[in-house]
């Protein structure tokens, strides 16, 4: 339905227009009945709704109604499914519209800069290509139902502690590499209806007031078309907010806010256009679920299984020696863990989904399977119970094999505040070692929201990564286990061995500033870099079968930065059943045209295969597949030179690579100044002519006018110390050391700067 927004505005009094700004309450929006403006809701979250009608609440305290609990973003991400991620979408925006709710607060794509952050559970991953790609899709498919998104939190929201005041300090090039994309590709492939700004300062200024951030990169850069909306409670200042792009505070501040609003229209210091503006971006947004209207059933048991389906492309099989999995129904298995029977499978917080229901692994098992349980511990304590263990023991001690399902306690990690360390509960820890020291054949199944530190790793057999898997997580891990369904999820980011690892390690949580020192060497950026021994690799996990790559073809082997390319290669099933791969594509850049992390995730595809087939794979590259961001062009820069291929199974399993060579017309602004060196000049091809001529008088200087130096300075000093002496020769030492004056410099300075700005001539 067509309407004439600015027509409705101009009706608007002051006050309804400063009023639209802010949320009636908690979850709704403001109505203006007598102009057909709609009251509409707004609903957690991002794997399921949270919707609360009477008592509001941003952190989970109060009951929602009874709804379905998808796999968490943790879980989810390691899918590497777009085309799932997009029919989960879709799921959500069909219950959304069976339970009129407008906008789903959601997806989360903060990237993981630490194991420790209490909301990782809600984010998808360390890589940004990955986070971004994961979200468009999710996004698609929620809005296919004329459902909105509010894609969060933005920006660099990254921790619990201090969440709401502290400035996370980070340069331009590290937002926009490694911070910035994920929200970037959702705005660019999916344009989400709304953005919700993060709590925290970036650089000193609140996201909620950030000019910069919500109006210039946001918009002007990226397109956005919708409204930004506050977290609950981040608004600091709200006419500056307004004023930076901040179109909707959530929840009101019972008029508090508004009536700033209006003051500062009536004393001139907020142009009326701007609220105005404000204003027509929420409600374009509001009708364009208004006028898509479509009333449905709830259809929660069929929705249940769609989390289970999830749930299952998702867990990864991160080892499993002597093929001790998939279990058979003919032996005796000792299930062992409180999480057997109540498992963990969702976070704390705002996303916290009241379940109609929820299986767990103990009772999903085949009907003939020969499982007996035992406690061994509880789910939600680290408390050593001596019975309880001593159970455990003789069950595994009994057994042919045993399950142990652990994994961290709701306490451990959630919304509000971060871990302190990164281990299981000890009770755990103390009775997996008690159980292999009578039963070798032990696997561990995981329910965690982040990494955890593994100190069994290398005597158990079996590591199943559950992560959180939502409310039918139970049922997939059951079928995980005996093979029902064979295992395709890779991990979605790196598990360190320890903490200590971590490139955050001795700049995250307290005080009032933390300072990304690390750059853009997050996750594998760095570990990989660094060649660091880790548990676990970035985009790793094993199948019931195996993969074979070969044939790997390149379109173009000589691209300009204008060119797209096109990457495939062919994946065998050569194991004996049916199974889905990942296949990863990596870039290095060989340019060494600034510091880069050894290699970058810049494409990737889900595929299945029957015994024996092949397929042929097919991914393709840009110029932003090759570019860092250039603060002095302030741009995606992608240098002339040598770029590596690399197809992989994991960041560190890479079975195919090739090199290419990129032709880039891009170039570099270059002052050229007394501390320029010899090495700049020479390194820029408009004057490497001239530093050639320099250093040769240079070093004839040098050598007292001779072009060769004696015997005895000849063995003083060798043609590599002359190399690295003249590379980092400034201009200015010419006067010291090769008979130039300073005059003389400045008239060759001047030249060359005439050269470099204008090479034709």
């Amino acid at each position: 339905m067509k309407r004439d927004l600015k027509k409705i505005i101009s009706q608007m009094t002051l006050e309804e227009k400063a009023g639209m700004c802010s949320g009636l309450d908690f979850w709704h929006l403001k109505s203006v009945e007598r102009l057909g403006i709609p009251e509409v809701m707004v609903s957690d979250g991002p794997h399921g709704l949270r919707k609360q009608d009477d008592k509001g609440d941003h952190l989970g305290m109060n009951d929602s109604i009874k709804a379905v609990c998808f796999p968490p973003a943790a879980l989810s991400a390691c899918s590497f499914d777009r085309s799932l991620m997009e029919a989960m979408g879709e799921t959500i925006g069909r219950e959304a519209q069976a339970n009129d709710v407008s906008v789903v607060l959601g997806p989360a794509v903060n990237i993981k800069r630490s194991p420790l952050c209490g909301r990782n559970f809600e984010y998808y991953s360390e890589d940004p290509y990955l986070a971004g790609e994961i979200a468009a899709a999710f996004i698609n498919g929620v809005q296919s139902q004329h459902i909105g998104t509010s894609i969060k939190h933005f920006a660099a929201n990254n921790q619990e502690y201090h969440r709401m005041s502290n400035s996370s300090e980070a340069d331009e090039r590290t937002l926009r590499e490694i911070y910035f994309p994920a929200f970037e590709t959702a705005v660019k492939k999916a344009q989400p209806y709304t953005f919700m700004c993060s709590y925290n300062q970036i650089n000193g200024t609140f996201a909620s007031e950030n000019k910069w951030l919500l109006t210039d990169v946001l918009r002007n850069d990226w397109g956005f078309e919708g409204y930004v909306m506050s977290d609950w409670g981040a608004v600091n200042d709200r006419v500056k907010g307004l004023e930076a792009g901040l179109d909707l505070e959530m929840p009101g501040s019972n008029g508090t806010n508004d009536a700033l609003i209006m003051e500062a229209v009536k004393n001139g210091t907020l142009k009326e256009e701007v609220l105005d503006q404000a204003v027509e971006r929420i409600l374009n947004i509001i009708y364009k679920y208004a006028d898509h209207r479509a009333p449905q059933e709830f259809t929660m048991e069929k929705d249940h299984e769609e989390a289970r389906r999830i749930a299952e492309e998702s867990m990864v099989l991160l080892k499993n020696a002597d093929q001790i999995l998939p279990l058979k129904t003919s032996e005796k298995v000792a299930f062992v863990g409180g999480f057997a029977k109540k498992p963990r499978f969702q976070g704390g917080g705002s996303s916290h989904i009241n379940c109609f229901k929820i299986t767990n692994a103990l009772e999903s098992v085949p009907a003939d399977a020969q499982v007996t349980y035992v406690e061994g511990f509880s789910a939600d304590k680290d408390l050593y119970d001596e019975k309880l263990a001593a159970e455990a023991v003789q069950a595994a001690k009994a057994a042919d094999k045993v399950v142990i399902f652990a994994g961290l306690p709701d306490s451990f990690e959630s919304e509000g505040y971060d871990r302190s360390h990164m281990r299981l509960p000890e009770c755990q820890n103390r009775l997996i070692a008690e159980i292999l020291e009578v039963q070798p054949n032990t696997v561990i199944v995981l329910h965690n929201g982040s990494p955890v530190e593994m100190p069994w790793i290398n005597n158990v057999k079996g590591i199943l990564e559950a992560y959180l898997g939502g409310q039918a997580g139970g049922a997939a891990v059951a079928n995980i286990l005996y093979g029902i369904v064979n295992p395709s999820g890779k991990l979605a980011e790196t598990i360190p061995v320890k903490l200590a690892d971590n490139p955050s390690y001795l700049n995250f949580g307290g005080g009032d500033k933390v300072e990304y020192r690390e750059g853009v060497f997050v996750g594998y950026r760095y570990y990989d870099t660094k060649q660091m021994e880790v548990a676990y690799p970035f985009g790793y996990g094993l199948s019931y079968t195996t993969f074979t790559y070969s044939n790997l073809q390149i379109s173009n082997t000589n691209p300009t930065e204008k060119d797209t390319i096109t990457v495939s290669v062919d994946v065998i099933n050569t194991g004996s059943i049916a199974g889905k791969e990942i296949v990863q594509l990596y870039v290095k850049d060989m340019t060494a045209s600034t510091t880069r992390p050894e290699k970058e995730l810049k494409g990737f595809e889900k595929v299945q295969l029957a015994p024996g087939e092949t397929k042929t794979v097919t991914m393709e590259l840009d110029k932003r597949s090759f570019a860092w961001y250039n603060t002095q062009l302030q741009d995606w820069y992608a240098a002339s030179g040598k770029y590596e291929i690399l197809i992989g199974a994991s960041s560190r399993d890479i079975r195919l690579s090739e090199t290419i060579e990129l032709s880039s017309s891009q170039v570099i602004p270059m002052h050229i100044h007394m501390n320029t060196t010899l090495g700049e000049l020479f390194n820029n091809p408009d004057t490497k002519e001239a530093a050639k001529e320099l250093t040769s008088r240079y070093l004839a200087a040098m050598n007292g006018g001779s072009d060769t130096a004696s015997e005895s300075a000849a063995e003083a000093i060798t043609e590599e110390m002359v190399a690295a002496m003249t590379d980092s020769m400034p201009l200015r030492s010419l006067c010291s050391f090769g008979g130039f004056s300073r005059t003389e410099i400045q008239e060759i300075i001047d030249k060359l700067q005439a050269i470099y700005s204008n090479p034709l001539k």
